[in-house]
């Protein structure tokens, strides 16, 4: 296939990804509806139990995807302390199931997305999963002999010092447009100049560019354009390194804690946030196979069909999609200094939370 033919289909599947991504949901819908194994005489009551879950996953989705955090930042949480006041107390194992058929469909939605509008270093984002891998495996394996109460209390204290760090992080450099460079209006809105580059294969004024310095210009599909160098890896494998710890342990940590390593390394926050789906995602996946395997070979927790609360999946799987995709517009729309502020009081409650886990409260 011919690279003109490759940009097309590029193009084609960026512009209808919407379309694709909620294709996702509808099989797995259709397929719970008509497979799944669910209680003998189930009625209309039992599939619409759970329907309140789905503004709150929606929300939540939105949150965690515009900041580009683990979607179970929030809704391992919420499930342990907010669920059983309206239901009930739900065991550890189908905590693990619940979150990671929602993170899953969230996160692979938000990061389409994040492609789509063209705020994703790839490059970048591959660089650091290669390196988080043995972490990432690493943390989940220990998570069969190492207490809930030891790694809920190191994720609290971690969090907590990314939040002190984040709300001292200096997010004034390299916001979209601050090029020097004379631009002129774009005919969708943004600003395009004929130094910056322009990708057929993207949508809008969209493109990136690495000049042999090693910067690197990208241009989002509303024509905004960001600076940046890939450099500062050692002090990103640090963070990374520390974070896949945890996401293997706990099922998150990698992206709190790699957001502000790319921040401090003058990766602008935007381009931040969407790099970091990717890392999140793919290690996120990476972890919950080990917790699946993993488990029932050493005599963990493993997952099961017949034991999975269909009747809720059934409305977070869809919210989680939906925030997805709303969270890249939400990201673009908002200033740095929220985002930032936004951020750091977020980790700071999930800290909190993560505390009062540990001691059993």
């Amino acid at each position: 296939m011919s690279s003109q033919s490759l940009s097309h289909v590029q193009k084609s599947f960026l512009k209808y990804q919407h379309i694709l991504v909620f294709i996702a949901p509808l099989l797995f819908l259709a397929s719970v509806f008509t497979m799944a194994p669910t209680p003998s005489g189930v009625g209309m009551e039992y599939w619409l139990q759970y329907w309140w879950l789905f503004p709150v996953f929606l929300t939540g989705a939105t949150i965690v995807n515009t900041v580009g955090i683990s979607g179970s930042a929030l809704f391992v949480p919420f499930l342990i302390f907010i669920f059983p006041i309206f239901a009930h107390p739900l065991d550890s194992s189908t905590l693990v199931k619940v979150g990671l058929i929602s993170e899953a469909f969230g996160l692979s939605s938000s990061a389409v997305a994040f492609i789509q509008y063209g705020l994703v270093d790839r490059r970048l984002a591959l660089t650091l999963v290669g390196g988080s891998i043995p972490f990432v495996v690493g943390g989940a394996l220990l998570s069969f002999v190492i207490p809930d109460v030891v790694f809920h209390a190191l994720l609290g204290i971690a969090l907590l010092a990314a939040s002190y760090l984040l709300f001292n992080a200096d997010l004034g450099h390299d916001e979209p447009g601050s090029s020097d460079t004379d631009h002129a209006a774009a005919t969708d809105g943004g600003t395009v100049s004929a130094s910056l580059p322009n990708d057929p294969g993207k949508l809008g004024p969209a493109g990136v560019n690495t000049a042999d310095d090693g910067t690197v210009t990208r241009v989002d599909r509303d024509g905004d354009d960001y600076t940046y160098t890939r450099g500062g890896y050692l002090r990103r494998f640090a963070n990374y390194s520390v974070g896949g710890m945890f996401q293997g342990l706990a099922g998150f940590g990698i992206g709190e804690l790699g957001i502000i390593s790319m921040l401090g390394t003058k990766v602008p926050v935007r381009v931040a946030i969407g790099t970091n789906h990717i890392v999140v995602a793919l290690t996120a996946i990476l972890a919950s196979l080990v917790h699946v395997f993993g488990g029932g070979l050493v005599g963990g927790h493993s997952l099961s069909l017949a034991t999975t609360p269909w009747n809720m999946v059934v409305f977070t799987v869809p919210a989680t999609v939906l925030g997805g995709q709303i969270a890249p517009y939400v990201s673009n729309a908002l200033e740095t200094s929220v985002i930032k502020n936004f951020v750091g009081v977020l980790f700071a409650v999930i800290s909190l939370a993560l505390f009062l886990m540990a001691l059993g409260i």
